[in-house]
């Protein structure tokens, strides 16, 4: 009967910063450019300010979790593409592109939390 109670559960959503690293990641994988990269880290700072009733350090250590996320994935990347060989012109095209798109991301995400920073100082 346990078993069944929990099959009839709805599936849990993922939490905001998996689904904000899904999200981007996705955008990379198409092959996004920085600009664009960073356009959507803003559009999600902006989505999770708009959240009501949702403390501001909470969106800062959201913040924080994916500038990590993306700071860690760039060392990976760069191996990646380091390792690839120069005959292969067009997946050294695509993981550069992914890379500088990493980048965009990871800064962006610095730029949305130095700004959150100094609003929430503004507001002490």
């Amino acid at each position: 009967m346990a078993a069944r109670n929990q099959a009839a559960r709805p599936p849990r959503a993922p939490r905001p910063v998996d689904a904000a690293i899904t999200r981007l990641l996705t955008l990379a994988g198409r092959g996004a450019a920085p600009g664009r990269m960073a356009r959507e880290v803003d559009a999600i700072a902006e989505e999770w300010l708009r959240v009501p009733n949702l403390d501001r350090m909470e969106i800062r250590d959201r913040l924080d979790e994916l500038h990590d996320q993306f700071a860690g994935g760039i060392g990976h990347a760069e191996e990646q593409v380091s390792d690839l060989d120069s005959t292969e012109a067009a997946a050294l095209k695509q993981g550069r592109a992914m890379l500088a798109a990493l980048v965009a991301a990871r800064d962006a995400t610095a730029r949305a939390l130095a700004a959150l920073q100094s609003d929430i100082i503004a507001i002490s």
